[in-house]
């Protein structure tokens, strides 16, 4: 199926591995005109770096969208989780989860703003938060187009996107290693997936332990 012409999309955007991949697949596979929209949900440090990233990429400082969401995060997502008992499986709260509608609800608005006509989210293509994004895109601008790179691209793994990285010059962490797991932290909570802990034999490693400490480690 061809694919739709989009004049600018806004790109959900971490600065991490697949987004960074993503702005420059954006380009080059849709040749649009790329906004980046990163929430402040009080993950820490990543969120100037990623302001850093976009600009060495070619993005435009007036496209730079890094918008504090915190305050609004608790008062009207998290709050109300809690008070809903909403706990995912009678055990998760939902960390990650409660912030993606916030985060659509944003993109829809800054797309509104700049013009753009499309909205871009790194969610893969097997996981609930690409239901999570898109049916709150939809419900606030059906008209929107959507682009979820995972269910388009051939990068299925890791490696290929390292790869991409290398031969399209694109800066990541690390000096070009591949985590063993991916992270995900806001105010809430810190989450983590990937291929080491798609292994249920694996245990956390001591470095996942960032707010705490290990149980072992642990002292009265």
């Amino acid at each position: 199926m061809a694919k739709r012409k989009i004049k600018k999309a806004v790109l959900a955007y971490s600065g991490g591995l697949d987004t960074s991949i993503i702005l420059k697949w954006l380009q080059d596979e849709y040749e649009c005109e790329v906004v980046t929209f990163t929430a402040d949900l009080g993950q820490g440090e990543e969120v100037e770096p990623a302001r850093v990233k976009a600009l060495a990429m070619g993005i435009k400082e007036e496209n730079i969208f890094i918008l504090d969401l915190k305050e609004e995060f608790v008062k009207d997502f998290v709050f109300p989780m809690f008070r809903a008992n909403a706990i995912y499986e009678g055990e998760y709260l939902l960390g990650t989860s409660i912030a993606r509608p916030l985060i659509a609800k944003k993109q829809i608005e800054i797309a509104h703003q700049t013009g753009a006509d499309a909205v871009s989210h790194g969610a893969t293509g097997k996981g609930n938060d690409q239901v999570r994004f898109e049916l709150g895109y939809l419900a606030l601008d059906p008209d929107i187009a959507v682009i979820a790179p995972w269910r388009e691209w051939d990068l299925n793994s890791r490696t290929k996107l390292l790869d991409y990285a290398k031969e399209h010059g694109i800066d990541i962490d690390n000096k070009g290693q591949a985590k063993p797991y991916s992270m995900d932290a806001n105010l809430l909570h810190i989450s983590y997936e990937g291929e080491h802990l798609e292994n249920p034999y694996a245990e956390p490693e001591e470095a996942m332990w960032l707010w705490s400490v290990s149980p072992e480690e642990c002292t009265r």
